[in-house]
């Protein structure tokens, strides 16, 4: 019988890669979330705070979502109450939500003293008109 002197290790590198691939694909897509919302423009690029947050979305028909779940004013308003204070609440709204359907998520937001709050945007290029197509955070408060 032959004595193995070293092992190869090309194939283990070959499905190494793949495995790198399908991750860095699949993760692409989870960050930028479910729901398809055209979001605002704006020229400011704020940045991408790494704590954990709570996502608060509004589709085109006024749906409204938490953390992806639809649900309703009344349901937000109970689910919010155990946020606590300084966790980031973030907003994602389509650009076509009349304004009043914002104010009232702002003010329920200002009711349970929730204000790190971000409004998620579409940075416009330099030109009028240009978008860039990536989402970043604009502060509000």
């Amino acid at each position: 019988m032959k004595k193995f002197d070293s092992i190869n290790v090309i194939p283990f590198i070959d499905i190494m890669l793949v495995l790198l691939a399908i991750v860095l694909t699949t993760a692409t897509f989870i960050s930028n979330g479910q729901l398809e919302i055209d979001l605002p423009e704006a020229r400011s690029d704020g940045g991408n705070s790494n704590q954990e947050s709570v996502e608060i979305a509004i589709d085109r028909q006024q749906t409204l979502f938490l953390d992806g779940k639809a649900t309703s004013i009344e349901a937000l308003e109970t689910s919010l109450k155990t946020v606590d204070a300084s966790q980031a609440v973030l907003l994602r709204i389509d650009e076509t939500v009349p304004f009043n359907t914002f104010i009232t998520v702002i003010d329920l937001l200002k009711q349970l003293n929730l204000e790190n709050v971000s409004v998620l945007t579409e940075k416009t290029g330099k030109g009028a008109g240009e978008s860039s197509g990536t989402d970043t955070v604009e502060e509000s408060r």
